[in-house]
């Protein structure tokens, strides 16, 4: 029997009186790339809060590659790009990438670091700015190439295209498919559902608290009866009654 790379387990995670997370089951295949969409507070950042430890659920169990989340050593094989990733401003962006590599025990390698850049459009030069004097764009390759430098067996990226141009938009799409290539699994989330149609295996539509489709893109647009993945997302979530 296959172990999942990441298993959600009828996890529930409260605001207040609020269920952002009400009973969520779900299982990211290992080598699969997965794609988790909703609107803006529908809970997605919170999920990848509570895989990472960052947020304790109220009840329900999360594990990495079959290691409950809680213990430190199953967050091993994860690479992690927040939602609104700000580097500190106060280091150069070599600097950067020399602590996160070395709180990985890895070897920070330049010509590595200059080729990844370049693999996201961003210019060598980044390297030896402070971050203060970078654009958002540029924060956000710079976290990127973080993560990719890492080499893990997950990826987990909340918001991945988020302040990117059409032309780092476009490379990196080319990055997240080796890494499916390799056998390495993603897990992200995502606004833009034709970058989902495009990159990923399966999906997952969490809307009011709970999981309201979890399939291939093509299998969503079948059940909806939609042309469009656009149209059957909005067709899900109109549904009174999830799947």
């Amino acid at each position: 029997m296959t172990v999942s790379a990441l298993r959600f387990d009828h996890l529930v995670k409260r605001y207040g009186n609020k269920d952002v997370l009400n009973g969520i089951s779900l299982d990211v295949l290992q080598g699969e790339s997965f794609a988790l969409v909703g609107m803006n507070g529908a809970g997605k950042t919170t999920l990848f809060k509570c895989l990472l430890d960052f947020h304790l659920p109220d009840s329900g169990s999360i594990a990495i590659a079959g290691t409950d989340h809680r213990q430190s050593g199953a967050r091993a094989p994860l690479a992690y790009l927040p939602e609104r990733f700000m580097p500190p401003y106060f280091m150069q962006g070599q600097e950067f990438l020399k602590y996160m590599l070395s709180l990985q025990g890895l070897a920070y390698d330049r010509a590595a670091a200059v080729a990844m850049l370049a693999s996201l459009d961003l210019d060598a030069q980044a390297l030896d700015k402070l971050v203060r004097t970078y654009s958002k764009g540029m924060s956000q390759k710079l976290g990127l190439a973080a993560c990719l430098l890492a080499h893990k067996a997950v990826y987990v990226l909340d918001e991945p295209m988020s302040g990117l141009d059409p032309k780092a938009r476009a490379l990196l799409k080319v990055q997240l498919s080796a890494l499916r290539a390799r056998g390495s699994t993603v897990f992200f989330s995502a606004h833009a559902l034709a970058d989902v149609e495009e990159l990923c295996d399966r999906m997952a539509i969490l809307h009011g608290g709970q999981l309201r489709f979890v399939g291939p893109p093509a299998a969503c647009r079948a059940q909806f009866a939609s042309a469009t993945l656009e149209q059957a997302y909005m067709a899900c979530i109109a549904d009174p009654a999830p799947a």
